[in-house]
């Protein structure tokens, strides 16, 4: 792969790079295109679940090499953190891995089944509570959480979004479960994710730059993606391909005022100049 020599690419992945799991006509030629003409094209997801290795494992099951590209909502929370501090996690493996990664200590999980004297000594002196989507939370997984925070924790949401989409349809999000423990904690959450500013910390980390002025952040939701690219100071273009269409698209560009409306990534290619 070339030297990156042109503006740095942001793509969310579900509605821009695929529809569960299943790639958007024309995407993967869309970024082969974009990488051989010396854009970096990073991934930039709420996800916090699945390890970073898998999200790349299944970039690269639909033809997109992506080992390195990968930027999660749990690696963006793993920012909040100093070596050392111990994490209650209520989260998944994501969440786990992102907190290792930093040198910090996962202390416990809030939904693993030692006895009650072992989770008391684990739940001790937690200096952060990490919260992401799981589908294990339950009533206990919500007193751990909120007690750590009582104490002094600090409480990170890996994201607020408040549902997730499926296959099968729309179901609880990691800010479903964020609100019930922020609710039962008596504190306002930090939250990492997009549209927030530690996922912006993420991206200047991977892009070894402050000036984010000349990327493009490519997502199809303004709510998010949008809100991202201006928290940032990155370039905005919505697609039509996900979870909005072109006449919804048009009527937020006018709203809100940020540069391009395309169907989907070949639209941005060719907006650049560059032909798939």
């Amino acid at each position: 792969m070339p030297e990156p020599r042109l503006a740095p690419i942001l793509c969310d992945l579900d509605g821009v790079v695929w529809l569960s799991h299943e790639p958007i006509a024309g995407s993967v030629e869309a970024i082969a295109a974009l990488r051989s003409a010396g854009h970096r094209v990073l991934f930039v997801t709420n996800n916090s679940y699945a390890k970073v290795a898998q999200q790349e494992e299944t970039l690269n099951s639909i033809g997109i090499p992506a080992v390195g590209d990968v930027l999660t909502s749990s690696g963006a929370a793993a920012t909040l953190l100093k070596p050392g501090q111990r994490v209650l996690v209520a989260g998944g493996p994501g969440v786990v891995e992102a907190v290792e990664s930093v040198g910090a200590i996962v202390a416990g999980r809030t939904d693993d089944d030692s006895s009650p004297e072992a989770q008391a000594e684990s739940d001790s002196e937690i200096d952060a509570v990490i919260v992401g989507f799981h589908r294990t939370f339950d009533f206990e997984s919500m007193r751990r959480a909120s007690a750590a925070v009582r104490a002094g924790a600090t409480l990170i949401g890996t994201n607020d979004d408040a549902t997730y989409p499926t296959s099968s349809g729309v179901i609880p999000g990691g800010g479903s479960i964020l609100a019930a423990i922020a609710t039962a904690s008596g504190v306002a959450p930090i939250i990492a994710g997009k549209p927030f500013a530690p996922m912006g910390e993420l991206v200047r980390r991977a892009l070894n730059t402050r000036d984010l002025s000349s990327c493009w952040m490519v997502g199809d939701r303004y709510s998010t993606d949008g809100a991202f690219a201006k928290t940032i100071g990155a370039k905005f273009a919505l697609a039509s391909s996900g979870v909005i269409d072109r006449a919804g698209a048009n009527m937020l560009q006018s709203e809100h005022k940020f540069e391009l409306v395309v169907e989907d990534l070949v639209g941005l290619a060719k907006h650049l100049g560059i032909t798939i």
